[in-house]
C-alpha cells in the first residue's frame, strides 16, 4: 500500500518537474542581446583607457631613453626599441580587440 503512494507522489512531482519547468522556459535571445549590448558598451571607455596607458608608457619610455643618451649608454637602441614596441602592442590591441567585438 506504501510503495502505490510513493510511487504516485514520485510520479506527481517528476510530472510537475518536466512539465512545469518547461513552462518557464523561454528561448533567451532577449538575455543573450541585452548582454552583448552591455558588454560592447564597456569598449568604447576601455580602448580609451588602453590608449591612456599607451601614452603614459610612451612618456615614461621617451624619458628612459633620453637618460640612457643623455649618459652615454650604449645599450640605448635596444631600450628605446622596447619601449616603442611595448606602445605600438598596446594601440595596435586594443584597436583589434575593439574590431573583434564590434
Amino acid at each position: 500500500m506504501k510503495t502505490k503512494i510513493y510511487k504516485k507522489i514520485a510520479f506527481c512531482i517528476l510530472y510537475f518537474l518536466i512539465y512545469g519547468i518547461g513552462a518557464y522556459a523561454q528561448d533567451g535571445a532577449g538575455g543573450i542581446n541585452e548582454a552583448t549590448r552591455m558588454v560592447t558598451s564597456y569598449f568604447d571607455p576601455a580602448t580609451k583607457l588602453i590608449y591612456a596607458i599607451g601614452a603614459v608608457v610612451g612618456l615614461i619610455g621617451g624619458v628612459k631613453v633620453y637618460n640612457k643618451f643623455s649618459s652615454g649608454d650604449p645599450d640605448t637602441s635596444k631600450t628605446a626599441a622596447s619601449w616603442f614596441g611595448a606602445c605600438i602592442f598596446l594601440i595596435v590591441s586594443a584597436t583589434i580587440l575593439r574590431s573583434f567585438f564590434l
